[in-house]
């Protein structure tokens, strides 16, 4: 009896030789962009590497802050091959790759065997490519861990959402989903779907999923079944096709990248969270004046969604006019101790104004704002670029050349039209208002603000 099924499709759809194929996992890795934030879960795109391996990458570089946490990767992808009803996991001990065996997880495995809807099925996994080509990112990203591989056919979201509830476990598990989006579209109508399809698995709307929209379309569903019965939220983080990667425009495959995050990063903060986080805003100020340092912040006094890592921005204004504005575009430190952290560089190191004296406390208005995680604009050309635009939802980041600049949404009171916005933008990143090159980068964020 075979104890490890084979690399089926090694030098194909990745390289055979472990020495290339290392090469370029590192590549796709060290383009991406890293971030703080880690997901429980991700969806990531399963064609060949020069397709979808970019893609695939920004999801993969989040596990680089955990590469020796998660000891257990629960990994599901739709059937190409062979017709099954259910789940179909196998018998075999382990996985091959050219850089090495992944172990099976049995004792997982035989946690979820009686359930109705898992079945046994090596023929399934024989040729099956949708969780093949994760495993050497999952080899390149993780240190010591095993695998739990499902292949998914006939499956209700509801069947795939009890199997992941069960298997859930806490930080040393993730779960991964395997899946394309549009297939064969030209390049323009590819967009344009699997936009709208980004948005279905932003908002949770496994209901209005199709084959058509996403051949995983069976296990996204029951992740994001199971996220809203959780209060999960979901993050797009890159969304591309093969016209963007390397293949021509005329007959694309959508790739799409999200996230699976902690309660808190995608829900909103009541209004006594809200004061709340501008009382520590304010007593760090008046402790930079005595001390000249933030007030310290204990976080384990707060809720919980006080203590998660968020991105945030102080804002103070003196008599309606701006006097100092600072904040943080990435997740590094715990919600209230971001705000304390900002409220004090905004009163005395934003270089645009001197340091703010006592006398001006009683004169401030403060005001915050709780970002959501930044993601990519893909965009062909600058009016593509400004027809994406969301007067009063987004906040723009622009990077390019070297420089960079953020607008927060609440911007587009002072900048309702679109050009004026995004050619402002450029101008507060350093560059001249008709900038445009191949190399300029744009992502967008939301906000929670509080006056």
């Amino acid at each position: 009896m075979m104890t490890s099924r084979p690399a089926a499709v090694a030098g194909s759809f990745y390289p055979a030789q472990a020495s290339e194929l290392k090469a370029v996992l590192h590549q796709y890795l060290d383009d991406a962009r890293p971030v703080s934030e880690t997901p429980k879960a991700m969806i990531a795109p399963h064609a060949g590497y020069i397709y979808s391996g970019p893609v695939a990458a920004t999801a993969y570089v989040r596990l680089k802050p955990v590469r020796e946490q998660i000891k257990r990767v629960i990994l599901l992808g739709p059937a190409h091959r062979v017709t099954i009803k259910g789940l179909a996991t196998v018998s075999v001990e382990s996985f091959s790759t050219p850089l090495g065996d992944i172990p099976i997880d049995r004792d997982t495995i035989e946690k979820i065997s009686s359930l109705p809807q898992v079945i046994v099925s090596d023929a399934a996994h024989k040729q099956e490519h949708s969780l093949e080509v994760h495993l050497p990112f999952l080899q390149t990203c993780l240190e010591d861990f095993k695998i739990v591989p499902f292949v998914v056919g006939d499956a209700s979201a509801h069947e795939v959402a009890e199997l992941l509830e069960i298997l859930w476990g806490g930080e040393e598990t993730l779960i991964v989903i395997s899946s394309d989006l549009s297939h064969f579209l030209d390049y323009g109508a590819a967009q344009q779907r699997d936009r709208i399809t980004s948005q279905h698995i932003i908002q949770l709307e496994y209901e209005k999923l199709t084959y058509e929209d996403a051949c995983g379309r069976n296990p996204i569903s029951g992740l994001l079944c199971l996220a809203r019965k959780q209060g999960y939220g979901m993050e797009l983080i890159d969304l591309r096709n093969s016209g963007d990667t390397a293949g021509n425009k005329r007959r694309v495959v959508g790739y799409g990248a999200y996230a699976l995050t902690l309660p808190g990063i995608g829900s909103r903060y009541t209004w006594g969270e809200g004061q709340q986080l501008i009382e520590i805003a304010r007593q760090s100020i008046l402790h930079g004046l005595e001390h000249h340092q933030a007030l310290p912040v204990e976080t384990n006094q707060y809720h919980n969604h006080l203590r998660y890592k968020r991105a945030t921005f102080v804002t103070l204004n003196q008599h309606g006019q701006l006097r100092g504005c600072i904040g943080s575009l990435e997740a590094v430190r715990p919600l209230a101790s971001d705000i304390s952290e900002n409220a004090y560089a905004a009163a005395f190191r934003d270089p645009r104004f001197s340091p703010l004296s006592g006398q001006e406390i009683s004169e401030l208005d403060i005001h915050i704002s709780i970002l959501t995680p930044t993601s990519p604009i893909h965009f062909s050309s600058e009016e593509d670029l400004i027809q994406q635009l969301r007067p009063g939802v987004d906040g723009l980041v622009v990077e390019d050349t070297g420089r960079r600049g953020t607008f927060l949404p609440s911007v587009w009171k002072s900048l309702p039209e679109k050009r004026t916005f995004w050619h402002e933008l450029k101008r507060k990143a350093s560059l001249p208002h008709d900038h445009w090159s191949p190399t300029l980068k744009v992502y967008r964020y939301e906000a929670q603000s509080f006056p």
